[in-house]
């Protein structure tokens, strides 16, 4: 290997080192072909000592004090945030990220180590009342034990560190599958959590070639050793990930894709609205479960709307990831470029207008605005994941509901409107798991519960709203005196 070609091993039982066979891939960066990382390809003896591995460890990290716990989560926050050069440029090299959306990620994913560190003593459970004399009745909250995460690559560091930082806050051990896309990024997260100091055995890294992730998918899922499963990623995968998991009676957590509607009310600030769409259309090329995907704007301010999002969109500086002054970089691969691509060619020749962009050279997919949008066209029921933003417009406030709900993805969405009290009042009619008023649909935070409805999935990540998945409620009772028995 040159110098500057990175190792990533399988981590395992606290030790770093080659799949079992020795296999290995090498990664490369889309927009070059440069190689990045060889990489071990994990096999399925590999899975079940990953997974065997977590579960010898599992009692004791349960046992853990919730404040050690919080002090080794804590550690690999700073960790993390100390390294962050150096992986906000590895995976910029690994997905085509600008700098932009690689320096979110870190920040996101410390605070997400931070505040699962904050959890650790929120395992509370509560007294039930009971009707049999002196009996006192407790619902407590215990770890659920082996959990795996299956994390994407379109935010690594985020949708990694989710994956691990809320189960291990609350006592159990993970497996975490990188990406094939993005190992290396996903591997420093096990690697700061393992340099923290956690027990061997605690976190666990798979990595592995692209053509073997059904097999270690359904290995993981299948494992009699596994409690949990969660996954983010696309509906297609998530519906067989779903399958298996049921299959096997284990819990999971789906959080898959997305097709989020920004309302623009008559009443609302268009250049608020502009800004917000701007962000969320086209902030990592696209490329995020809730990237604004429909704009249903009202009849009266469609024009002006759709005039300014359109000279936003055409400024935004298209280029190197590595550039600084880039704001949209390369998309992850040939095919999501051909995708968008289709989907564009086919609301055209359907009848919508391309107000900006609608190129690309190579993987560098110019920001694009279409107009006209209809149930007609692809684009208006199928996630695009790329940089371009459809305008719908609607002739009433009911309309614009009935629009936002005319799909079967349901993950984010927004409203923006001067009224806020009646913007609330649409909220709750919109069928999707988040909702922000005045604000951009792509919005995340540590503490918040973060999930989607139909398509998008169900469970919910995020702070105290992951209790409920990664921790099973058991119910124990104490007796006091003696008890009457009919027999």
């Amino acid at each position: 290997m040159s110098d500057d070609l990175r190792r990533v091993q399988l981590l395992i039982d606290g030790a770093w080192g080659p799949a079992g066979t020795g296999r290995t891939i090498t990664t490369t960066a889309g927009s070059t072909g440069a190689p990045i990382a060889e990489v071990a390809a994990a096999g399925l003896d590999d899975v079940d000592r990953a997974v065997t591995a977590a579960a010898a460890a599992a009692d004791e990290w349960a046992s853990t004090s919730p404040g050690r716990r919080r002090d080794l989560l804590e550690k690999a926050a700073r960790i993390l945030s100390e390294r962050s050069e150096d992986i906000t440029a590895l995976m910029s090299r690994e997905m085509g990220a600008a700098a932009g959306w690689c320096h979110f990620n870190v920040h996101v994913a410390v605070g997400m180590l931070r505040e699962a560190a904050a959890q650790t003593y929120s395992t509370v459970g509560e007294v039930i009342p009971s009707d049999v004399p002196g009996l006192t009745a407790l619902g407590v909250r215990q770890p659920a034990g082996v959990t795996v995460g299956i994390a994407p690559w379109n935010a690594p560091l985020i949708l990694g560190v989710r994956a691990v930082a809320m189960p291990l806050a609350y006592g159990n051990t993970v497996v975490l599958k990188a990406s094939e896309q993005t190992p290396g990024t996903q591997a420093e997260i096990a690697r700061a959590l393992a340099d923290a100091g956690l027990p061997a055995g605690a976190v666990n890294l798979i990595t592995n070639d692209a053509a073997d992730a059904p097999s270690v998918v359904e290995r993981l899922i299948a494992h009699p050793l596994v409690r949990r499963i969660n996954f983010t990623g696309s509906t297609k995968v998530g519906r067989t990930i779903g399958e298996l998991a049921g299959r096997h009676l284990k819990r999971v957590v789906l959080e898959l894709g997305g097709k989020a509607p920004l309302l623009v009310l008559r009443d609302a600030s268009v250049d608020d609205a502009v800004d917000a769409a701007v962000f969320g259309a086209f902030m990592n090329q696209g490329q995020i479960c809730m990237s604004t995907e429909r704009l249903v704007v009202a009849g009266e301010v469609i024009d002006e709307f759709s005039r300014k999002l359109a000279e936003r969109a055409a400024s935004l500086t298209v280029g190197d990831a590595a550039d600084p002054k880039t704001e949209i970089g390369p998309m992850v691969h040939e095919q999501a470029c051909a995708h968008v691509e289709s989907l564009i060619e086919d609301a055209v020749a359907h009848g919508a207008e391309v107000l900006t962009g609608g190129g690309r050279d190579g993987l560098f997919f110019q920001p694009t605005v279409l107009r006209g949008v209809t149930p007609q066209m692809r684009i208006y029921q199928e996630e695009s994941f790329g940089p371009v933003a459809s305008i719908i417009e609607a002739d009433s406030e009911d309309r614009a509901v009935e629009i936002a709900n005319d799909t079967r993805y349901g993950l984010s969405s927004a409203i923006f409107s001067t009224d806020v009290g009646h913007a609330l009042d649409l909220a709750k009619r919109i069928r999707a798991g988040i909702c922000h008023i005045n604000g951009a649909t792509v919005h995340d935070e540590p503490q918040m519960p973060f999930g989607g409805v139909g398509d998008s999935g169900f469970g919910r990540f995020g702070s105290r709203a992951a209790l409920e998945e990664f921790t099973e409620l058991r119910w124990i009772t104490i007796q006091s005196g003696g008890r009457h028995y009919p027999i």
